[in-house]
């Protein structure tokens, strides 16, 4: 499942953001990089333990406790702490697929990556290029969104980012790790979550809807590791 979560920074938290970005001391971007990434990757990356880094960082988890999209589609047990690059002058990074797990770089739990995001602080008439190119089964999709918007995707996709050629393309990034592992089965439970709510405010509380709800909540209970 690949899904545009729009507007998951306020204005304010945007402009703090992006202030705190043009402060920060920006290094190589294969700091973090796996030895497949390392080899196709150039650009760059906020070191995690930069004073702006961890604010950002604080700042982007309290956006994703609020939204409840992103809970409904990731269903989250473990969000790695977000991460934060830039494109500019050329730089890209090529085919790759994430590393499966990651190391907190704090509490050194490991974190497996079932999905991938990307929240842009930069708006698409920015930057040229930078577009962020996800192939699944269905071809090869382009994802350029508005800044303060979020895109989400199953960790297993190979993806790229595509040279930027003018501007700078700023973002954040990081992986989470979901209740329900299989992409298929939290699409499922997706659709369905999306259903019940568009049913609930067009009928309000049915019979049919509470069974509905119930048929979730137990898919839900067989499918989740906690």
């Amino acid at each position: 499942m690949l899904l545009h979560i729009p507007e998951v920074l306020t204005a304010e938290e945007l402009a703090h953001g992006r202030a705190l970005l043009e402060r920060a001391a920006w290094a190589d971007g294969r700091i973090t990089a796996g030895q497949q990434s390392a080899q196709v990757k150039r650009n760059l990356q906020l070191p995690q333990h930069l004073p702006e880094a961890r604010e950002l960082q604080a700042l982007v988890e309290a956006a994703l406790k609020r939204n409840g999209l992103f809970f409904s589609a990731a269903l989250p047990k473990k969000v790695f702490p977000p991460l934060f690059n830039c494109y500019q002058g050329g730089m890209d990074f090529g085919n790759h697929v994430d590393n499966a797990v990651r190391s907190d770089p704090f509490d050194h739990a490991w974190v497996r990556t079932d999905v991938s995001c990307t929240l842009f602080f930069t708006g698409p008439d920015e930057y040229d290029g930078g577009e962020l190119v996800v192939e699944d089964s269905y071809g090869a999709h382009r994802v350029k969104l508005p800044a303060g918007d979020m895109v989400l995707y199953p960790s297993t996709s190979l993806h790229r980012v595509e040279p930027v050629t003018r501007g700078a393309r700023i973002a954040s990034f990081f992986w989470t790790q979901s209740m329900v592992r299989d992409d298929a089965k939290r699409s499922l439970l997706f659709d369905m979550d999306m259903a019940i709510s568009s049913l609930r405010r067009e009928h309000g509380e049915t019979e049919a809807l509470i069974s509905l709800t119930g048929n979730y909540h137990n898919l839900l209970r067989m499918w989740a590791e906690v």
